[in-house]
């Protein structure tokens, strides 16, 4: 059956392509009638339409159905985008009435604020891709017209040298600036994280693949933005409130997980057993969101805009900063699916990079279950956040660009795009892949703390051979990781557990070390709670690293730490970074690109130190920067 070629542009309806020579490919047999539509005249955009009846049939009655379907389908389909438009249009007109009713009727609560801000950022939003859309031509004429020559030219790279000198310096100047004034003269010692900073710099520095080759404009942009994330998040009270708030939505969106985990198991069960059925719910419902908003288009726009704000500014390729900028959002396995076209050809230092911003952060599934643990989600956020330009930083410091990289610009235009038909098989297709970080999650968790047990059974024993009591993993860790811990700016009352906590995530996952701080956490709420019922009668004492309550009778076990620690923690152990996910990143991303996979296994070890020492990194800041609110 014959194939018929259109070309036509949007708003213009359909136009035969003039310009096609028929040939013999044109005589092809399909087992249906397909009608394939070029949209634009790009040859990647078609549209198939398939007439699954392969001839009319025979009765008269059928025949007549079968006509009127034909004539009303083939008005649609040339009508097809007024058609859109039209629909389009009757919603938003549908909506905005919607949204002047509900501001007339009650405006000044929080609802009526979350329903304004969603308003205003989905407009704004829709504007930016239209225009964007609309204007693409445009600009790339006026860039190549008109901008590129002078930006090339040698008096434009003098001019751009110049500006780019004098910004870093600005930059260097507020932030020295403000640390001087508003940090060292009321905390003094949170300057020790500023030399836990320089540590890390020198040492990596000093063992960089490739010293002369560092390009110091990335190094201080990956700093430069965590401070300035910093900075708003934690020492601007209006920044700190942004945050809290994204921070409490988040948290509400979660718990709608217990109505498909209640309806599952069981109410009385979920009391039972909270990890097994209500954890990890979370982590298939956080998943499932995530694959509808890849479908819709959302997670690609958003990551494509902070992938060009962290190429702009650091100066690093398309794709290595798309990468960074997915990580914030998925995991290590998931964000290099994103630029799987490109991972081929990428230079050792991007692969590098891809790997480091892997370690670096945490996907946003699991973010959900440290949520539920009681973790702060605030500070999980700005976490993974202000990871991302870390990761990129340390990394190429680490290992510097050596090699000629073929990444361009037009590589923010080519990422993967969902491939689901519909938004019900983009959720069926999220819940069901989800499974598989459901059952690795409770696999490592199993297997992790049996082998940990197991570990700290041996050490006890060989410890009490030698007349040493509680000789365990973690109390080696304590002392192994105080100095990480001290110059990250922790309280030195509260180093050892902290320590504990990293070595923890760093030899088993940041799953259970998380675990470990939330009770931590809810201990210090517990030990709050206690002193201001009680007042000035409240007197409590350590016993072996447990706090004893006396007028409750009460132990805590595994003790508290300050606030300021709390948050430290936090920051530092929001990371992937652990020999168990070594084996992870190189299993998925040896399978995406396989003729890599010797490069990825030669570089994998120092992109997981690197990734750690990012966490360290926006912990060192956290840990600068901590203002309690």
């Amino acid at each position: 059956m014959p194939i018929e070629l259109k070309s036509y542009q949007v708003g213009q309806g359909d136009q035969t392509n003039q310009g096609y020579t028929p040939d013999d490919q044109d005589e092809i047999q399909s087992p249906n009638n397909v009608t394939i539509q070029i949209k634009n005249g790009r040859p990647g955009d078609i549209d198939t339409v398939t007439d699954f009846d392969e001839e009319p049939p025979t009765g008269r009655c059928a025949l007549c159905v079968f006509n009127i379907r034909q004539n009303v389908v083939s008005g649609l389909m040339s009508q097809r985008i007024q058609i859109q438009r039209c629909v389009i249009i009757i919603i938003l007109c549908l909506y905005f009435a919607y949204f002047g009713y509900c501001m007339y009727f009650r405006f000044g609560d929080e609802g009526s604020i979350r329903l304004l801000v969603c308003t205003v950022f989905g407009v704004l939003l829709a504007f930016s891709l239209l225009v964007a859309g609309r204007t693409r031509n445009q600009r790339r004429r006026l860039w190549e017209r008109s901008l590129k020559p002078c930006v090339t030219s040698r008096a434009g790279r003098r001019c751009h040298a110049i500006f780019s000198l004098l910004l870093k310096i600005a930059v260097f100047c507020v932030i020295a600036a403000y640390i001087i004034f508003d940090v060292a003269i009321d905390h003094p010692q949170n300057l020790i994280a500023v030399a836990g900073q320089a540590i890390y710099i020198i040492i990596f520095f000093v063992f960089s693949i490739s010293p002369a080759k560092v390009r110091w404009h990335t190094i201080f942009w990956g700093f430069a933005l965590q401070y300035i994330l910093a900075l708003i998040i934690l020492r601007q009270e209006w920044g700190f409130q942004i945050f809290k708030y994204l921070g409490d939505r988040v948290g509400e969106f979660l718990q709608h997980s217990d109505a498909g985990a209640i309806f599952m198991f069981s109410d009385p069960l979920i009391s039972a057993h909270i990890f097994a059925f209500t954890v990890l719910p979370i982590v298939v419902f956080f998943y499932t969101m995530i694959s509808i908003l890849y479908y819709l288009g959302v997670m690609q726009f958003v990551v494509r805009v902070l992938g060009r704000a962290l190429a702009f500014s650091m100066d690093t390729t398309p794709a290595e900063s798309l990468n960074a900028a997915g990580n914030i959002f998925v995991g290590m396995t998931e964000a290099p699916l994103m630029i799987g076209p490109f991972l081929k050809d990428m230079t050792s230092s991007e692969l590098h990079a891809v790997m480091t911003g892997g370690f670096a952060t945490i996907a946003g599934s699991v973010l959900g279950a440290y949520v539920s643990f009681g973790v702060p989600a605030n500070h999980l956020i700005s976490a993974s956040v202000m990871s991302a330009p870390a990761a990129l930083a340390i990394s190429k410091l680490a290992y510097p660009e050596v090699e000629v990289s073929k990444s361009t610009t037009k590589d923010f235009d080519r990422m993967e795009k969902a491939k689901e038909r519909n938004i019900i098989e983009a959720a069926t297709a999220g819940a069901t892949a989800s499974t598989k970080l459901v059952a690795a999650i409770a696999v490592n968790i199993i297997a992790f703390l049996s082998l940990l047990n197991f570990v700290n059974a041996t050490l006890v024993w060989c410890g009490e051979r030698a007349g040493i009591e509680g000789f365990t993993l973690e109390f080696i860790c304590s002392y192994v990781f105080f100095p990480v811990a001290f110059f990250m700016g922790t309280d030195v009352a509260d180093c050892r557990k902290i320590a504990e906590l990293i070595g923890v995530k760093t030899f088993t996952n940041e799953f259970i070390a998380y675990q470990k701080l939330a009770v931590v956490i809810s201990n210090g709420d517990a030990l709050a709670n206690y002193t201001s019922f009680f007042n000035n009668t409240a007197h409590w004492y350590w016993n072996n690293g447990n706090v004893i309550l006396n007028n409750t009778r009460q132990e805590l076990v595994g003790g508290v730490i300050s606030s300021k620690s709390e948050v430290i923690a936090t920051y530092a152990l929001c990371g992937f970074s652990n020999f168990g996910s070594i084996g992870i990143l190189l299993g998925a991303m040896g399978a995406i690109v396989p003729t890599r996979k010797r490069d990825l296994t030669r570089m994998v070890v120092r992109a997981m130190i690197s990734g750690t020492v990012a966490c360290f990194l926006t912990a060192c800041i956290a840990g600068l920067l901590y203002k309690d609110y």
